[in-house]
C-alpha cells in the first residue's frame, strides 16, 4: 500500500514529464516556424499515413464483421481511406494545394457568417465577433490570393503554431501542477504539532503546572 508521500512523488514526477513533453513540443513548433516548407511536407506525410492506418485498421473491422448489414458501407469507406492515403503520400505538394484552397475557403465562410452574426443580431459579444469575422475573411483572401504558391507555408505554418501553442499549455499545466504538489509535500512534511496544545502530554502538562499540589493528609 503506497503511502501519501509516494503518491505525491509519483505525481511530482507525472507533472514533470508533462513539462518536458511540452518542452519538446515548444521546440518541434517553433523550428516548424522556421521551417515552413518542411513542416508542410512533414504534416501532409503524417497525414497520409494516418488515412492509411485508418484504412487498414477499418478494413480490417469491416472482414470480422462480413456477417453485418454494415459490410459494404464498411468496406467502401476503408477503401477511401486507403486511396486518400496512397495520393497523398504520392504527391504531398497536390494534397497541400487542395487542402490550403479548402482552409481558405473555411476562412472565408467562417468569417463571413460571424460578420453578418454580428450585425443581425447585436449582443455584448458582437464587436468581438465582428473582429473575428473581418481576420478570417482577410485571412482567407490572402491565402487565396497567393494560391498556389502559399499552399507551401500554409499548412505548415497553422501546423507549428498549433503544436507550439499545445507545448505551452502542457508546461503551464506541469508547472502549476508541480506547484501544487509542492504545497501538499510541504504540508505533509510539517510535524505532527507535538507542541500543540493538542498534542499528547500536553493536558497532563497543564495539569502539573496549573493544578495546585496535593494536600498530604496527617494520620491522627
Amino acid at each position: 500500500m503506497s503511502t501519501p508521500r509516494g503518491e505525491v512523488r509519483k505525481l511530482r514526477r507525472g507533472f514533470t514529464g508533462l513539462v518536458v513533453l511540452g518542452t519538446l513540443l515548444v521546440v518541434a513548433g517553433v523550428v516548424g516556424l522556421v521551417y515552413v516548407g518542411v513542416a508542410t511536407l512533414t504534416t501532409m506525410l503524417l497525414f497520409g499515413w494516418l488515412l492509411l492506418i485508418a484504412g487498414v485498421i477499418g478494413l480490417v473491422h469491416a472482414v470480422q464483421s462480413r456477417q453485418q448489414d454494415y459490410f459494404w458501407p464498411a468496406v467502401l469507406i476503408a477503401a477511401l481511406y486507403l486511396a486518400a492515403g496512397v495520393v497523398i503520400l504520392r504527391r504531398p505538394d497536390v494534397a497541400a494545394a487542395t487542402l490550403t484552397m479548402f482552409a481558405a475557403l473555411l476562412f472565408l465562410a467562417g468569417g463571413l457568417f460571424r460578420l453578418v452574426g454580428a450585425l443581425v443580431a447585436r449582443g455584448a459579444q458582437s464587436g468581438w465577433t465582428l473582429v473575428q469575422g473581418a481576420l478570417g475573411v482577410l485571412l482567407g483572401v490572402l491565402v487565396l490570393a497567393g494560391w498556389p504558391s502559399s499552399s507551401v507555408y500554409v499548412i505548415g505554418f497553422f501546423f507549428s503554431l498549433a503544436v507550439l501553442f499545445d507545448g505551452l499549455g502542457l508546461i503551464a499545466t506541469g508547472l502549476g501542477g508541480r506547484h501544487i504538489v509542492g504545497l501538499v509535500s510541504d504540508t505533509l512534511a510539517e510535524p505532527d504539532g507535538t507542541d500543540g496544545p493538542d498534542a499528547p502530554g500536553s493536558l497532563d502538562k497543564g495539569r502539573e503546572t496549573d493544578d495546585p499540589p496535593p494536600k498530604h493528609v496527617q494520620p491522627e
